[in-house]
């Protein structure tokens, strides 16, 4: 499948900004089941300082912006041709060593919540690929899907405890579960090409467990299935923070921020 993404993101501040640096986090990259075709950033109202591939391999892109009146727009857009592998992505990669991605983070510490949730997993599902399964089926329904219930900062157990979240949550619930059992997990953020409409607000995100004899196996627990073609895997970390598309810092006082995400994907 050719899948065709236009990711923009727009920034506005009430007043001049002294200065501020933003890591891009928006180029995927050609790996096991996604070949990119093309892939372009444009930068408005900052510039580009430099550009590096990270200890996940993500490539990242460090722009900083200053000035008055200021807005940024980051506009980033390709093509990219995916296929169906049944979420497996195959042997691990890059510089993080594999048990690395079995260390709990801040987010995704695992608490008498996340122990609840995986409770009788190992006796009830032997095999490895059904008790994660299980795992992405039981936190889909201990975790109702509902925007606005958490923010980035929210943790693995605290979302458990609202019973409500995002796929952000789910995720880093999920990687908690995961490595309570001791499976090496991590965060994936990427796009999704969805069935009833081209435009969205936010890009995607979902969760990777490695299995022996598989590796890397995607589990996208909010739509209860492993990723297939509609996918696009851009970044990967042990959470959300370090496969965020986009994050940075500012200095001054710019007052009032307004932000507009607006992300197609369409085939």
């Amino acid at each position: 499948m050719r899948l065709k993404v236009i990711h923009r993101t727009s920034y506005a501040y009430e007043k001049p900004l002294s200065y501020g640096l933003q890591e891009l986090r928006l180029t995927p990259k050609t790996r096991p089941g996604q070949t990119v075709l093309s892939w372009t950033t444009k930068i408005e109202g900052g510039q580009r300082e430099v550009e590096f591939d990270d200890h996940h391999m993500n490539h990242v892109m460090l722009i900083s912006f200053a000035g008055e009146g200021h807005s940024i727009v980051v506009t980033s857009e390709g093509e990219v041709e995916t296929e169906d592998t049944a979420g497996i992505v195959g042997r691990h990669q890059g510089f993080a060593p594999l048990w690395l991605f079995e260390r709990p983070t801040e987010l995704t510490r695992a608490g008498p919540h996340t122990r609840r949730l995986i409770r009788g997993l190992a006796a009830d599902f032997p095999g490895e690929l059904p008790r994660l399964h299980e795992l992405s089926r039981r936190i889909l329904e201990a975790v109702s899907y509902r925007v606005g219930a958490t923010d980035p900062c929210t943790t693995a157990e605290l979302a458990l405890e609202r019973g409500e979240g995002v796929c952000q949550d789910h995720a880093h619930v999920f990687i908690a579960g995961a490595r309570a059992m001791g499976f090496p997990a991590r965060y994936v953020s990427g796009y999704l090409m969805l069935d009833d409409r081209i435009h969205q607000d936010a890009s995607h995100a979902w969760a990777e467990a490695h299995v022996d004899g598989l590796g890397w196996v995607g589990f996208d627990i909010s739509n209860g299935i492993s990723p297939d073609a509609r996918y696009i895997r851009v970044a990967t970390g042990l959470d959300y923070r370090e496969a965020a598309p986009v994050s940075g810092l500012r200095f001054g006082d710019h007052g009032k921020e307004s932000l507009a995400v607006d992300i197609q994907v369409q085939q």
